[in-house]
């Protein structure tokens, strides 16, 4: 069943009753991975192992995401800034419990390639906020593999 979520903006990133923060640094330079998160939505499914299938809406200003084991989510564009930030906010989901989420995607120089910085700020029922908390550890392991494997895919893109 999907739920009509509560309709937030970029600063609640920072004020989200729970926000779970995961940070990589990349080989690849900031603007195709840039590229990558905002230019690229159905490519997510490819270097993103959790992502099923990621399709951009309304000429890019959307997002439809389907996550592997059924999670759905509409999404809307709430930052897309080359090359340093990449934001969106959940509009619907069929995540039980849900009541506000943002994902932030911030990408910063490092060397010669790019730190890239992963927050999900996210408000919902008691359990559903616990549960989030616990769900750390793995959500970590999969951003940590979806950059990782982002990383390979530009470099195979690479001249």
């Amino acid at each position: 069943m999907a739920h009509l979520l509560r309709e937030v903006g970029l600063d609640f990133v920072e004020r989200a009753p729970v926000r779970l923060v995961f940070a990589r640094d990349i080989s690849a330079p900031p603007e195709p991975v840039f590229r990558a998160l905002a230019e690229d939505v159905p490519g997510w499914a490819e270097w993103f192992s959790a992502v099923a299938l990621a399709r951009p809406l309304d000429d890019g200003a959307r997002r439809e995401v389907r996550l592997r084991g059924g999670t759905r989510f509409e999404e809307t564009i709430l930052a897309a800034k080359s090359p340093e930030v990449y934001a969106y906010r959940v509009d619907v989901t069929n995540a039980p419990g849900a009541r506000a989420m943002v994902e932030e995607w911030r990408l910063a120089p490092a060397g010669t390639g790019t730190r890239v910085q992963w927050t999900f700020a996210v408000d919902g029922t008691a359990p559903f906020r616990f549960m989030f908390g616990l769900a750390r550890p793995g959500l970590g392991r999969t951003f940590r593999g979806a950059v990782t494997a982002l990383d390979r895919r530009l470099a195979t893109a690479r001249p």
